[in-house]
C-alpha cells in the first residue's frame, strides 16, 4: 500500500512537470501568418485592414481567457488622434499577491498600409512588428497556463507606432508609472541578430539592471541577451517603451534587427517567407523564462534615468 502510494504521488509530480505549458511552433506560424496576411492591408492606423488585425488580436485574447484591463467593458482601448478613431488592445493577468505591482509585455501591431499600384501592394509587417505581437499573443497564452503570477501582467498591442506611438502615448496616461514594475516591449524578433540564432539585445541596457535579471535567469541555457549594439540609432527612444521609460520605468525593448543591414525593413518584402520562424519561438521562449522572476516577484529591475 505505501509503495502504491509513492509511486502514485510521485507519478503526480511528473504529471505536474509535465504540463508546463509550451510554446509551439505551430501557434507562432498560425499567428504570425494571420497578422502579415493580405487580408490585413498593411495594418496602417485608421483603416479597415488595422481593424480586422485588431479584432483578430482580440479574438486570441478571448480565447486565452484575459481579464480586462482598469474599466474597459472589452479588450479596446479607444482613443482620437488626428480627429480619428484608434485603439489599442489590452488583455490582463491579475496578479495573486501584488495586483497592484504591474508588468507589461507589449508590441505594435500597425504597419506601413499599401501601395496603390505594382504587382505587390502590401507591407505585410512579418518582422514590423507582427513578430513581436505574435510574442505577446503567444506570452499571454504562456503565462494563463502557467499560472504562476505574483504580480499582475498587462498584455497590450499599441496602434500608432509607426506614425508618432501614439497608441503607448494614450496608454502611458492611462496608468501611474510608479505602479509599474518592468515593461517588455518586442520589435522585431523574426530575423537573426547579428550573433547568430539564439540571440537577441535589449534597449538601454545600461540604464537599469533589467538586462541583467534576464541574462541570470538564462544562466545555463544556450539563450544570450545583449546589450543594443547599435547606440548611434538611439533605439531606446524609438519605440513604444520610450513614454513609460521617460516616467522612469524600467521599459526596454527586446529585439534582433540588424539595423545595418536589414533589407526587408519597411519594404514590401518584409513577409512571413523571410522570418527564421523556429529562431523565433526560441527568442519567444527565452523571454518567457528570463521573465518569469519579475513575475513571480522576485526581483524588481531598478528604475531608469526620469526626463519627465
Amino acid at each position: 500500500m505505501k509503495k502504491f502510494s509513492l509511486l502514485f504521488l510521485l507519478f503526480g509530480f511528473i504529471t505536474q512537470a509535465q504540463l508546463k505549458p509550451i510554446i509551439q511552433k505551430e501557434e507562432i506560424v498560425r499567428i504570425e501568418t494571420e497578422l502579415a496576411s493580405d487580408k490585413m492591408e498593411g495594418r496602417e492606423i485608421f483603416t479597415a485592414g488595422v481593424d480586422s488585425a485588431s479584432v483578430f488580436i482580440e479574438k486570441e485574447f478571448t480565447k486565452i481567457g484575459l481579464s480586462y484591463y482598469n474599466d474597459l467593458k472589452n479588450y479596446r482601448q479607444e482613443f482620437t488622434t488626428r480627429n480619428e478613431r484608434a485603439n489599442n488592445v489590452i488583455g490582463i493577468l491579475p496578479g495573486k499577491s501584488k495586483p497592484k505591482e504591474y508588468v507589461v509585455f507589449s508590441a505594435h501591431y500597425d504597419h506601413l498600409g499599401k501601395k496603390e499600384d505594382g504587382t505587390d501592394k502590401v507591407y505585410n509587417g512579418a518582422n514590423d512588428d507582427a513578430s513581436g505581437t505574435t510574442a505577446v499573443i503567444a506570452l499571454a497564452k504562456y503565462f494563463k497556463e502557467l499560472n504562476t503570477n505574483e504580480r499582475t501582467i498587462i498584455f497590450v498591442a499599441f496602434t500608432g507606432e509607426e506614425v508618432g506611438g501614439f497608441g503607448s502615448s494614450y496608454f502611458s496616461k492611462s496608468i501611474n508609472p510608479d505602479d509599474v514594475v518592468a515593461m517588455f516591449n518586442i520589435e522585431m524578433i523574426g530575423t537573426e541578430s547579428k550573433w547568430g540564432k539564439n540571440s537577441a539585445y535589449i534597449t538601454g541596457f545600461e540604464k537599469s539592471n533589467f538586462g541583467s535579471i534576464l541574462q541570470k535567469n538564462l544562466k545555463g541555457s544556450n539563450f544570450n541577451f545583449y546589450e543594443d549594439p547599435y547606440l548611434e540609432e538611439n533605439l531606446f527612444y524609438r519605440s513604444d517603451n520610450a513614454t513609460l521609460a521617460a516616467y522612469g520605468v524600467p521599459a526596454h525593448t527586446i529585439s534582433t534587427s540588424k539595423m545595418d543591414s536589414e533589407e526587408n525593413y519597411h519594404q514590401l518584402t518584409d513577409e512571413v517567407s523571410t522570418l527564421d520562424l523556429d529562431n523565433m519561438t526560441e527568442i519567444i521562449k527565452a523571454i518567457a523564462i528570463s521573465s518569469e522572476s519579475i513575475i513571480k516577484g522576485e526581483d524588481t529591475p531598478t528604475r531608469v534615468p526620469k526626463i519627465r
